[in-house]
């Protein structure tokens, strides 16, 4: 199957780039736009108080979807080092499954790409993991990417 769109998830940890890279070497390899998706959620109050009185102007750069876009611009880099020709960015608020689901969907995406970080942890097992969630809620193809130590 080629796919047409190609979504994968990232948080900017090291472990999700390596999603990122894989996502972007299939859809270039099938001439697929890839959407980079980052989700975010709203700072407390209090945290957005404290980051503002230690960084002053620069307080901007913890709050709102300033961490999301700053993770989706160095996603980027990765994708373009590895092929990615016609990218597109999503950051959006809410928790990582719905939005990655809800991008998904209003992306029309035939594949869906998460790193296994979450798999085998404890918390994983007992709340449910990203790739597991995603994988049990995707109305596409899910790409379960080995990104951490032990996987490939």
């Amino acid at each position: 199957m080629a796919y047409r769109t190609v979504l994968v998830g990232t948080d900017g940890s090291a472990s999700s780039f390596r999603a990122v890279s894989r996502a972007a070497g299939l859809a270039a390899a099938t001439g697929a736009r890839l959407v980079l998706a980052c989700a975010y959620l709203p700072m407390r109050e209090s945290r957005r108080a404290a980051a503002a009185e230690q960084l002053g102007e620069l307080a901007y750069k913890v709050s709102g979807s300033t961490p999301a876009d700053d993770a989706l611009r160095a996603a980027r880099q990765h994708a373009v080092a590895a092929g990615a020709r016609d990218v597109v960015l999503a950051a959006e608020q809410g928790d990582a499954v719905d939005v990655l689901i809800s991008l998904a969907g209003r992306h029309r995406a035939d594949l869906l790409v998460v790193g296994n970080r979450g798999l085998n942890s404890l918390a994983g097992r007992l709340l449910g993991s990203v790739p597991s969630n995603v994988a049990h809620r995707a109305g596409c193809d899910v790409l379960i990417v080995h990104t951490t130590p032990g996987g490939r």
